[in-house]
């Protein structure tokens, strides 16, 4: 029970505060509605209460036999409404309006925009002698509106709904992208690896059959397996240098200009060589990089990026900080950030996050550092 209670919501959480705010309009008919006495009274706050009831359920409704059933419940209460108690309760009107604009299929909406229309202007003419000359004007200004909105609010929906297959579509290549990917580096793997291992196991066997009855043969094929393990390192090198690998300057120079066309301010403190930086290091500090930006764009409201990037002997410390409103919970729980911590994972890096006057991102990477070995050859 207690669940089910948790789970209640008056409207859907998408949509944030707007159905709230809307709710608004309903002050003015609720105090006409007041000044009524008797039965009047009673019939017209039980019409306001349904009026309510048709509101909140055209949000949930899915089904658009259901959700036509409210709509119509609705404009039948707005007629009794400005018949029997307020004209100016025709502004009611902008609800339906609304919800018409949410018709997906054409003829479904013009067909309902179409009664709805003539429902307003018949209502407005019944009792235009009823209207004084100074709110004549008013009137006619607000029905026209009224009766406009819905195709303002059908190309508003359309375009969301683009949006919302263009984003759905992107993922799709994605993920089709990375699994022709996968398949393309097990191919080659298979393809260019595979005869070599299998010629170094079977030299492998050789030897240990050899070693105790021809010890110069064995040596001989020791030399071999040394040859064609050298040759399978080569083919791997071969193959790791054919996948593009991002480098951290071919990223800053994208994110920069990423940043301009979002109209953020950028600037980039810190190393500017990067040579020493092993490229695996660097591929995954550049989509670290990307996917940190990439969330400043879409969440942060920041005007200014700050990219920082500091190595010493030992680490590699990578900043990407902004003046925006904060990171979200939300976004800290999200996949880009998941993404990162995922990649960092992979060298043993850390990332630590603060979100006080701005968001701001600490990327640290160890760096193993060779020594070169000091002596003299005898």
């Amino acid at each position: 029970m207690l669940e089910r209670i948790k789970k209640f919501r008056l409207f859907p959480e998408e949509m944030g505060f707007f159905p709230y705010i809307f709710i608004l309009y309903i002050i003015l008919p609720a105090y006409y509605i007041s000044t009524e006495e008797g039965l009047k009274l009673f019939i017209g706050v039980g019409l306001l209460l349904l009026f309510f009831v048709t509101y909140r359920q055209l949000y949930f409704s899915r089904n658009v036999q259901l959700y036509t059933f409210w709509l119509i419940t609705q404009i039948i209460i707005i007629i009794i409404l400005v018949n029997f108690y307020e004209l100016y309760n025709l502004y009611l009107g902008f609800f339906s309006t609304y919800f018409i604009g949410w018709y997906k299929t054409k003829w479904r909406f013009y067909t309902s925009w179409a009664v709805f229309s003539v429902i307003m202007i018949s209502q407005l003419l019944i009792h235009w002698e009823t209207i004084s000359s100074e709110n004549m004007y008013y009137m006619t200004v607000f029905t026209i509106i009224m009766l406009v909105a819905p195709f303002g609010i059908r190309s508003m929906n359309s375009r969301m709904e683009l949006q919302k297959q263009l984003d759905e579509a992107n993922e799709t290549i994605k993920d089709f992208v990375k699994r022709e990917e996968r398949m393309r580096i097990a191919r080659d793997l298979h393809d260019t690896l595979g005869h070599t291992l299998s010629m170094i196991t079977l030299k492998s066997q050789l030897v240990q059959r050899l070693i105790e009855k021809d010890v110069e043969r064995a040596m001989y094929e020791t030399r071999e397996i040394e040859k064609t393990s050298r040759t399978a390192l080569q083919q791997v090198r071969e193959l790791v240098s054919d996948m593009r690998a991002t480098t951290i300057a071919e990223e800053l120079v994208e994110i920069e200009a990423f940043l301009k066309t979002a109209g953020i301010g950028y600037l980039y403190e810190g190393d500017t060589e990067f040579d020493r930086i092993p490229l695996l290091t660097q591929n995954i500090l550049s989509m670290c990089l990307k996917e940190g930006v990439t969330n400043i764009v879409k969440h942060s409201k920041a005007n200014l990026c700050i990219v920082q990037l500091l190595r010493t002997d030992g680490e590699i410390e990578l900043t990407i900080s902004d003046d925006g409103i904060g990171l979200q919970e939300s976004t800290r729980n999200g996949n880009g950030i998941k993404g990162i911590q995922e990649r960092l994972e992979l060298i043993d890096g850390g990332l630590e996050i603060s979100s006080s006057g701005g968001t701001k991102l600490v990327i640290t990477v160890p760096i193993i550092v060779k020594k070169e070995k000091v002596g003299v050859r005898s």
